[in-house]
């Protein structure tokens, strides 16, 4: 573990399997409103696989942000709110608002939660701006937010509909950046699916991501109660402290990737 780039001693790492305490926030607008069928589908599985000690909410958001049904256990009462999904009012969609209303909202569960964050990435009328919510991500911890950017689905669906050329390229680069930034500021997974089969493998890879962690933890060597933003990186390195080469049984390279949470802020001094 490297903070502000300085090594630090690990005190403990174990491997882990924690409930799920987690929120779908989904996109509901009028321009994406023929993926959702889709999107909830392809959900089945990883609402069908909780386990008793799990709990998901489901909230949608459009020029307002909706909360469909409380946290819970049951995967009748989720599959029963997203049916009651009917055809959106609205094409425009509050995102930002969405989702630091959702942040505030988890900031006040105990332990750690997962936002899944479903959705074109596109903003029109928020009243909370980008920095705003990047502010509120970095402030809230013990939060990852998983984003399934639908962007590519929607242009792919409208075009070949006659509903024009969908989403501008910039604005589609833009709100895809957005997404992948969220996810990775808090250790999450990034999505970006182009066909609809995609979907049942997304949610199947995020089902073990989140139900499989691995916790590292550390006595950091900077004790300062400053309240500052400390930069944390994870690397993997072998018995000689260099970058960890992995093969598979044929001595093959294979490529990994270490996914975690990009800082914390350090604590203030208690008045």
């Amino acid at each position: 573990v490297l903070e502000d780039g300085v090594p630090q001693a690990l005190t403990s790492g174990r491997a882990d399997q924690a409930p799920i305490t987690a929120v779908m926030l989904l996109e509901f607008a009028a321009n994406s409103y023929y993926y959702i069928n889709d999107m909830l589908n392809a959900s089945v599985g990883f609402f069908h696989s909780l386990r008793p000690d799990d709990e998901i909410a489901v909230m949608t958001y459009d020029l307002n942000t909706h909360i469909l049904s409380d946290f819970t256990n049951n995967p009748q009462i989720i599959a029963q709110s997203l049916q009651s999904l009917t055809i959106p009012t609205f094409s425009d969609t509050d995102m930002f608002d969405a989702l630091y209303t959702t942040l505030d909202r988890l900031s006040r569960v105990e332990g750690h939660k997962y936002i899944l964050l479903i959705g074109t990435g596109r903003d029109t009328f928020s009243k909370i701006t980008l920095d705003k919510v990047l502010a509120k991500i970095k402030a809230t911890p013990n939060v990852t937010i998983i984003s399934i950017s639908t962007g590519a689905l929607v242009n792919e669906m409208n075009t070949g509909m006659g509903m024009g050329a969908g989403m501008r390229e910039m604005d589609y680069l833009q709100a895809q950046n957005q997404l992948k930034t969220f996810a990775s500021m808090t250790g999450g997974l990034y999505f970006a699916p182009v066909f609809q089969g995609e979907l049942p493998d997304d949610f199947a890879q995020i089902n073990n991501s989140i139900r499989n962690k691995y916790v590292v933890t550390y006595r950091p060597t900077n004790t300062k109660n400053d309240g500052s933003f400390r930069h944390v990186k994870v690397i993997l390195v072998d018995r000689e402290g260099q970058p960890l080469q992995m093969a598979d049984e044929k001595g093959h390279p294979l490529k990994y990737s270490v996914v975690s949470r990009d800082g914390y802020y350090a604590k203030l001094p208690v008045q």
